[in-house]
């Protein structure tokens, strides 16, 4: 596999191709940052299961992908009891969508002993479903002078909810993946899940990832999975946890770019090492540089490069990855560039040209971190050898 990049004219293309992708491979992994159009992909690639092929079928049959994504989420909604809210008493519950076919059948499943092994993984608290009101009763023990004590109808953080909804939506996929007698899911044949750990730490992305590379290979393939994700951590352990070496590699994993100006996408394989996504945005910098196609929001990028940089070698401040000249030890000049350009009010919708004098600055700062940090110089060969002159 090269590292040509696929360019598609619109997300339904792109949904087709990842389709025809599947038939060849197990999983696709997809790294995208938000606003990149990842939710609408998802979307995209679930209607294409909808489209009827051979004899018509009626329409609740035309179907194939179980998605989790925010529409699955939003499924979800608190219920606080708002007029009871100063009372004690308040009933606080999360209520559940039942107009969505997601929740078809469920009742008849005891979902609660499916997805409270999984839950208790993750979590500290227990809940009980109400059916019949289509409501969710959190629940947590607590010390109360030195006995344990259970409260209902707690309200859980917005993390908690969220592993919840996810524990929720994978006891039904292990439904579909099991393929037991009767399920109501044996019309699944894609699983497409977009970013399940928005609000986790990373602690919790790294059990998620691992859990999740285990259902799937529990599958060995008869249900196919696309996974998008903006978070890199979460993206490489599901490289890690599911690629398999060799010409039968299940995995292929993908760089999904959209550009805003076309509303065209594109994919670049990320090739046979886990994704690292501090390198693209540094050869989107160097292209920036070669091309002399520089803008403020360039910026921002570099600001956020110097950032993580800093967090990671242990200083306090950015301005320490800053090269410091002879005529300004401290690197304040720069830094303080830095700081205003970065702070601007400059849109990533519509892009303003750098000043000249900037655009110089840019590069100086640029050029003085790459030869400060190492990094591999088969990625930026035009920018090691200005660097060298």
């Amino acid at each position: 596999m090269s590292n040509a990049v696929m360019e598609f004219a619109d997300l339904e293309a792109l949904a087709v191709h990842l389709r025809e992708q599947l038939a060849q491979k197990k999983y696709l992994l997809l790294f995208a940052y938000n606003g990149t159009g990842k939710t609408r992909l998802s979307m995209a690639f679930k209607e294409l299961g909808k489209h009827a092929t051979g004899q018509q079928q009626a329409d609740e049959d035309r179907r194939d992908t179980l998605y989790f994504n925010a529409f699955t989420e939003d499924l979800f909604s608190w219920d606080n009891d708002l007029d009871t809210s100063l009372d004690s008493d308040a009933q606080r519950v999360l209520r559940m969508n039942t107009d969505s076919r997601f929740f078809s059948g469920l009742a008849q499943l005891e979902m609660e002993n499916r997805i409270r092994p999984l839950l208790q993984r993750y979590a500290d608290f227990d809940f009980r479903i109400d059916y019949e009101q289509a409501t969710v009763n959190f629940i947590r023990d607590v010390r109360v002078d030195e006995h344990s004590q259970s409260i209902e109808h707690i309200k859980v953080s917005r993390g908690e909810e969220n592993i919840f909804i996810w524990c929720f939506f994978l006891a039904v996929a292990q439904l579909a993946v099991d393929q037991e007698e009767g399920s109501p899911y044996a019309w699944v044949r894609y699983l497409y899940i977009d970013d399940p750990i928005s609000s986790l730490d990373d602690n919790n992305a790294i059990a998620v990832a691992s859990h999740l590379a285990q259902l799937l290979k529990r599958s060995d393939g008869a249900i196919k999975a696309v996974i998008s994700s903006h978070h890199a951590l979460f993206f490489n352990v599901m490289w890690n946890e599911l690629n398999e070496r060799g010409r039968s590699n299940p995995l292929q994993p993908y760089f999904l770019k959209g550009n805003r100006q076309t509303g065209s996408y594109n994919l670049r394989y990320t090739n046979e090492t886990p994704f690292y996504h501090h390198i693209e945005l540094l050869e989107q910098l160097h292209t920036a540089v070669q091309t002399d196609q520089l803008y403020t929001y360039h910026f921002n990028i570099l600001r956020g490069i110097l950032e993580k940089t800093a967090t990671y070698h242990g200083f306090k401040n950015f301005s320490a990855c800053i090269k410091q000249d002879a005529d300004d030890e401290d690197g304040i000049l720069h830094a303080r560039l830095i700081n205003v350009l970065s702070h601007g009010n400059y849109s990533l919708f519509e892009p303003r040209e750098m000043l000249e004098e900037n655009k110089q600055y840019f590069k100086k700062i640029l050029s003085d971190f790459m030869q400060n940090y190492r990094f591999n110089t088969e990625l930026f060969p035009e920018l090691t050898e200005e660097q060298a002159v």
